[in-house]
């Protein structure tokens, strides 16, 4: 006996069997139904769903995504704290419309352009985002308070500072002293010599050049809370006009002073009035003042070159290392040279090296802490054998180069309390007894167009009066400037 098979409509069915549909172009199924699913509310068709019976829907072994979603709300503990997968177990419209406007934009979940005409929610999109996801959303400090906390944190331990870009090529020493204004310039030196910095592990020399990326290792400083100290508006005001009056040239990036006789460049032990204080007064409203390019020793006067930008900054300074600039410098020195146009090569060293301000002496080659320096002189003019005119062209920028070279020639620099040590020797009446050096000019390329950027310093007034006195004449060519450059 063969029997058929039970429908899949149901027993007790009309149209069941095979061709019970009369009408044409439909499957097996009362009128206006589909055996493949009924329409979806945002107009598609959900195919495989059985449309006939709504009672079979949610039978049989498949596994729903609403099921799934269901038993992990009731694992956590939120089935009856948040099911919005029914329609009649979400919160209303309006209610969830302000709950998203409430929330950051980014975290603000996608509705779907019919969302009114489903009547279900996916669990992801009734979803409410978590509490930590929007907080993360809050921005980071700013530069300033990032520079703020790590001055905060400087004297609580260890801390490590990475180079930004704006801070590439800048030196090891500049780079603390600009993140840590509180730190006195000696105590950094002092930290650098003693090797308690590392950049990228490795030890560092003051003179060392960052690299964006890079990694400072700063170590644990004790020091006192440092207030800010208050600005008197009358002082910033005398020292911005102080200032104004050494400007020799001044353009939108850069300026040249003429440094007086006297005073100091940078800050130290015992020195309050200098050049990198004095800037201060002329600081912009967003508290950057404008920044050295390279020194001159307390005593020497003349050009000194000084940026407005930071960007300026490491352009200019990439000029002197790269031995782009030009400098010229006059001294009255003791003696006569036998050869009036010459060439010093020597290395010099330090002879205290834990002091910033030792005299150099010449070294050898290979000597700790010997460096290279080349210096071009030639003669000017000389008075009764007795005194020099020397212009003098370094090559290199070693410290205090000028006056050891001159000292080892056996022509030292008139007035210079380190290196002049001829026994037996009396200053000429009316010269004065200060250093007798300037630097008198300087030629280098503009940090924005390239083009050189050229300047004279005049004679400053001790050295005005001896050249009066011993009758050189400032106007008088300057045999130095066919001297060669390398």
């Amino acid at each position: 006996m063969t029997t058929r098979p039970p429908s899949r409509g149901g027993a007790g069915r009309k149209g069941s069997g095979v061709g019970a549909s009369k009408r044409p172009g439909r499957g097996p199924g009362p009128a206006g139904r589909s055996p493949f699913g009924a329409k979806s509310p945002f107009g598609a068709k959900r195919p495989f769903r059985n449309a006939k019976d709504p009672e079979r829907e949610r039978t049989g072994p498949r596994t729903s995504a609403l099921d799934a979603a269901q038993r992990a709300a009731s694992m956590r503990g939120e089935a009856d704290k948040r099911a919005p997968w029914r329609p009649g177990d979400a919160p209303d419209a309006e209610a969830e419309h302000r709950d998203q406007q409430d929330l950051p934009t980014r975290v603000r979940s996608p509705r779907p352009q019919a969302s009114e005409e489903r009547p279900e929610e996916s669990p992801r999109r009734a979803r409410a985002p978590r509490p930590e996801a929007a907080a993360a959303l809050v921005e980071g400090p700013t530069r300033r308070e990032q520079r703020a906390a790590a001055s905060a944190t400087l004297a609580s331990g260890v801390q490590t500072l990475v180079v930004e870009e704006d801070e590439a090529e800048m030196r090891i020493d500049r780079f603390l002293t600009t993140r840590f204004p509180q730190l006195p310039f000696t105590r950094v030196q002092s930290i650098v010599r003693k090797g308690e910095l590392r950049v990228d592990g490795k030890r560092a020399k003051p003179n060392d050049r960052l690299l964006p990326g890079m990694s400072v290792r700063v170590p644990p400083l004790k020091l006192d809370a440092v207030g800010e100290r208050p600005r008197s508006a009358q002082r910033d005001a005398t020292d911005a006009d102080f200032i104004r009056s050494l400007i020799l040239y001044e353009d939108a990036e850069m300026m040249v002073l003429n440094k007086p006789f006297g005073l100091a460049v940078q800050g130290g032990s015992g020195t309050v009035r200098h050049v990198d204080g004095l800037l201060e007064a002329l600081a912009g409203p967003d508290g950057q003042k404008p920044r050295l390019v390279h020194r001159l020793d307390k005593d020497t006067a003349g050009c000194l070159i000084v940026a407005k930008t930071r960007l300026a900054a490491a352009t200019l300074a990439k000029s002197f290392r790269s031995r782009s600039a030009r400098k010229v410098y006059w001294a009255l020195t003791a003696g006569v040279p036998r050869v009036h146009q010459g060439r010093i090569s020597t290395y010099l060293a330090k002879e205290e090296p834990t002091d910033a301000d030792a005299r150099m002496r010449v070294a050898q080659h290979g000597d700790d802490g010997a460096a290279h320096a080349l210096t071009y002189y030639a003669m000017v003019d000389n008075a009764a054998q007795k005194l020099s005119w020397l212009s003098l062209k370094p090559v290199t920028g070693r410290t205090h180069q000028l006056r050891a070279h001159a000292a080892h020639i056996g022509h030292p620099i008139v007035g210079d309390p380190k290196y002049f040590s001829i026994e037996n020797w009396e200053l000429p009446g009316g010269i004065q007894n200060r250093l007798h050096l300037l630097a008198r000019r300087i030629v280098i390329p503009h940090p924005r167009t390239g083009k050189p950027v050229d300047v004279t310093a005049p004679l400053p007034p001790h050295m005005a009066q001896s050249w009066n006195l011993l009758g050189f004449d400032a106007a008088r060519y300057d045999p130095i400037v066919e001297a060669p450059e390398a």
